[in-house]
């Protein structure tokens, strides 16, 4: 069997890297034309292409949405962003984006847990952050109050104030409990409730619930690839599932939709078209909540 885990003109692995099986993160990261990927990634990323294509314009979809979720907040007069699950640095990143509005106001913490994601932020923010604004750290989704208090750590977010958190695609991943069972719902709802007042939820999701029928098979046969990849389980919700992760949180209009549905208005300059026959290729539901 030929080893796939790295070649020469990967970059040397930062310690604690798996590159026995593709990373959720660093694929994520080719889908979207980066280059924080290896081999092992690269191999898995162009098998599942090659069954479901649209998977990478989804992607680069579900981006764009983080990025008008981003510049709409920032309108409303948010400054403090948590990006968790916030993967590797690629197409625009949630301070930049911030900044291009509020020039030198947002304040952002990256949180994830593979530690290639947190080693590129580092090396981002190093070069175009500022340590006043802007941090990376290490932390796990499933333990909320621990997170809470990293992020509070940093001096960068003052969590007595407004924040908005950021759930990019990353429920859509099993996130297991020490039975198996998924703490993603749990660990959400635990957020809400740390989060003051006038705060806002972002979540995106994978769904199967309304999308053609093609599209819903290549869902089916992208869960059963992830699960034996060995890297991660694919848990999908529908539309009242994944509204539910947002509790008594008020919705902002248009509600929970398709990504190219929410606020396409709130599109960059020079962002890239992506398109489909129908929104609900994009397989995507976003929203945006905000805490009274």
């Amino acid at each position: 069997m030929t080893d796939v885990s790295a070649t020469d003109s990967d970059p040397i692995a930062p310690p604690g890297v798996d590159l026995e099986h593709p990373s959720v993160a660093r694929v994520y990261d080719f889908y979207l034309g980066g280059t924080a990927n290896w081999a092992i990634d690269r191999e898995f990323g162009k098998k599942v292409l090659s069954r479901f294509p649209l998977l990478r314009p989804i992607a680069k979809a579900n981006r764009l949405f983080l990025h008008r979720a981003v510049r709409h907040l920032v309108r409303q007069g948010v400054r403090q962003f948590i990006d968790i699950g916030a993967g590797v640095p690629t197409m625009g990143n949630t301070h930049q984006v911030a900044d291009q509005l509020a020039p030198n106001q947002s304040h952002v913490v990256y949180v994830d847990n593979e530690p290639v994601a947190v080693a590129h932020s580092e090396v981002l923010l190093d070069q175009y952050g500022d340590p006043q604004r802007h941090a990376a750290i290490n932390a796990d989704l499933r333990d909320p109050d621990e997170l809470w208090r990293r992020v509070e750590a940093t001096g960068v977010i003052d969590l007595r104030q407004p924040v908005a958190l950021l759930l990019i695609a990353v429920l859509h991943f099993h996130q297991p409990g020490p039975n198996g069972e998924d703490l993603g719902t749990p660990a959400v709802a635990r957020y809400r409730e740390l989060m003051a007042p006038g705060s806002y939820l972002t979540i995106s999701q994978l769904s199967p619930d309304g999308v053609p029928p093609a599209i819903e098979e290549n869902l089916a046969n992208l869960q059963r690839m992830y699960q034996q990849s060995g890297s991660s389980d694919a848990m999908f919700r529908d539309h009242d599932e994944i509204l539910a992760l947002f509790g008594d949180f008020e919705m902002i209009e248009p509600g929970l939709t398709w990504t190219p549905l929410w606020h396409p208005e709130e599109i960059g300059s020079i962002a890239p078209v992506i398109s489909f026959s129908t929104p609900n290729e994009s397989a995507i539901k976003a929203g945006v909540g905000r805490k009274r």
